[in-house]
């Protein structure tokens, strides 16, 4: 397996997004293609026998630039030659931590959307106590009809069970309530799309809670609204830690954090909280596999979204989303594709 990785990607690269990658080639069985200036990336990489390799691209794409206008602009970037090489088949999948909007319009336009699908999607795994929500989309469209939350919860339905191993995950439509009549136009349109599906296991309507609490396996809502769910609970969690560190270390309670039985929950209860031990979520939808990082994504992260990308082809996901939307009629009369 191969993964192009845009190493000028990120608040840390490219010194974390190498580390990252040597950190992945002796854990995974895959070949790492870092693309970006060479000069720098082999300042960082240095000798090694692991294999790694560089590709040479000359130009980045910085967070304020505006997203399709640098893709056809900067064809010499590094994030667009990447998605290129999964396009040309030298790559089975393309990992950055660079802008969101760049990765996601470069995997629009070079990669394509698969057929049947209108908005691609950003699948990103939220920690529960019951195990792992998946949210989407968490950011690739601020914008979406009732039909492209129909098409992301068929695809996240997929996607949990045959990536994260869930059986018949139920599927939930982020609302303000529980009740079929609640919400927006476009959620109450997409509900009604939802109910009428065979092909998932719709549950119904999610509140805000459900998601952390881990309710439901799948929940669907648009870019928007995924987007400032996901960078609320990130804040809340390390604002949580941050208030609990400061109770159990205040008062004489330092030798309480320091008991090895409490010390040991503290530090499993960080691990199930960090961001990196998830590393990336992947775009769904696109004739490809693409998965975008955190922007503050250190070496751990990025060897986690590499773990990420081989689950993801290993699993075949991209075929079944095709197969999917290609084979049941149900989708396609629900949705209005053909």
């Amino acid at each position: 397996m191969k993964i192009a990785l845009d190493a000028m990607g990120g608040d840390n690269a490219p010194q974390e997004i190498v580390k990252g990658a040597l950190l992945a080639a002796q854990k995974y069985p895959c070949e790492i293609i870092l693309v970006g200036d060479e000069r720098i990336i082999r300042a960082e990489l240095g000798e090694t026998n692991l294999p790694i390799t560089i590709r040479h691209a000359d130009e980045v794409i910085a967070m304020g630039e505006h997203p399709a206008d640098a893709v056809r602009c900067k064809r010499n970037s590094s994030i667009v030659v990447a998605t290129r090489l999964v396009r040309d088949g030298e790559c089975d999948a393309v990992l950055s931590a660079g802008s969101t909007g760049a990765a996601v319009a470069a995997a629009q336009l070079i990669l394509k959307r698969i057929h049947g699908i209108g908005r691609p999607a950003i699948a990103t795994p939220i920690p529960t106590p019951r195990g792992t929500t998946l949210l989407l989309d968490s950011g690739a469209n601020v914008d979406s009809h009732p039909e492209h939350l129909v098409q992301s919860g068929i695809m996240g339905s997929l996607y949990a069970e045959h990536v994260l191993k869930i059986n018949k995950p139920r599927v939930a439509l982020l609302n303000i309530g529980e009740e079929e009549t609640k919400g927006n136009e476009q959620v109450k349109a997409a509900y009604q799309l939802l109910k009428t599906l065979s092909t998932i296991n719709f549950a119904g309507n999610a509140e805000g809670r459900d998601i952390p609490r881990g309710v439901f396996d799948v929940v669907i809502c648009d870019g928007f609204v995924g987007n400032v769910v996901l960078k609320f609970g990130e804040g809340l969690a390390l604002t949580i830690m941050k208030l609990l560190t400061e109770e159990l270390t205040s008062n004489g309670g330092a030798k309480i954090l320091g008991s090895e039985l409490l010390a040991e929950t503290f530090r499993n209860l960080s691990k199930r909280l960090d961001v990196s031990e998830n590393g990336g979520a992947p775009l769904l939808g696109v004739n490809g596999c693409c998965v975008i990082s955190h922007g503050s994504s250190d070496a751990r992260a990025i060897c986690s979204a590499i773990r990420v990308a081989c689950n993801y082809v290993d699993s075949k996901i991209l075929e079944r989303i095709s197969a999917s939307l290609t084979n049941a009629p149900a989708v396609e009369t629900v949705t209005g594709l053909r």
